[in-house]
């Protein structure tokens, strides 16, 4: 699994979602969000303007492989009923059968279950298509409404490290989340 390429197969359908990737038309939604300090305050981006989004967003447009160790793959969450992209969900192939999953969504689609329903089909990628044995998720400490989604979704946290990464320019408590293949597949059986 080291030397191919991971075949990824987009888009990813949900009940109520679209995951896909990118495109320059998604711009005006990237901006709404990206723009939003309560959204980005605890995502490793800056509060972005118009320019810097779409600056982000070329980059995003290259984001829809898997072929090495260490690359993201970024997709924007759409939802179906208006067309429109109110968040993005991600999977890094981390190392051999591991990846990390993160998500953001616009403020106004908070709280309505769609980063659980997006993250679970990011899971369901991983785990069921990619073949991976281990999914991590990285928090900051504060990020609570994170840390609570993660649970729901079956995570349990494995790690604290106090003042383990500089963030936004001031040293942070990251709070490391993990479930492995086995505790996805008791969770979801199959059927």
């Amino acid at each position: 699994m080291t030397d191919a390429a991971l075949d990824v197969q987009l888009p990813i359908e949900t009940e109520r979602l679209v995951l896909r990737a990118h495109r320059m038309g998604d711009l005006d939604d990237l901006a709404a969000f990206h723009g939003d300090s309560a959204v980005v305050r605890y995502v490793p981006w800056p509060v972005r303007d118009r320019a810097a989004t779409e600056e982000a967003l070329r980059a995003k447009l290259t984001q829809t492989e898997l072929r090495a160790h260490g690359q993201w793959l970024v997709l924007g969450v759409e939802l179906r009923e208006t067309g429109h992209v109110i968040g993005e969900v991600l999977l890094k192939w981390a190392s051999d059968r591991q990846g990390e999953v993160g998500f953001a969504f616009a403020r106004e689609h908070q709280g309505r279950g769609y980063a659980a329903e997006a993250a679970t089909a990011m899971l369901r990628l991983g785990f069921d298509h990619l073949g991976f044995h281990r999914v991590c998720a990285v928090v900051i400490d504060g990020n609570e409404a994170s840390g609570r989604l993660l649970g729901r979704l079956g995570f349990r946290q494995e790690a604290r490290h106090v003042d383990g990464v500089l963030f936004k320019g001031d040293w942070a408590t990251q709070l490391v989340f993990a479930m492995l293949e086995d505790e996805w597949r008791r969770a979801r059986p199959r059927g």
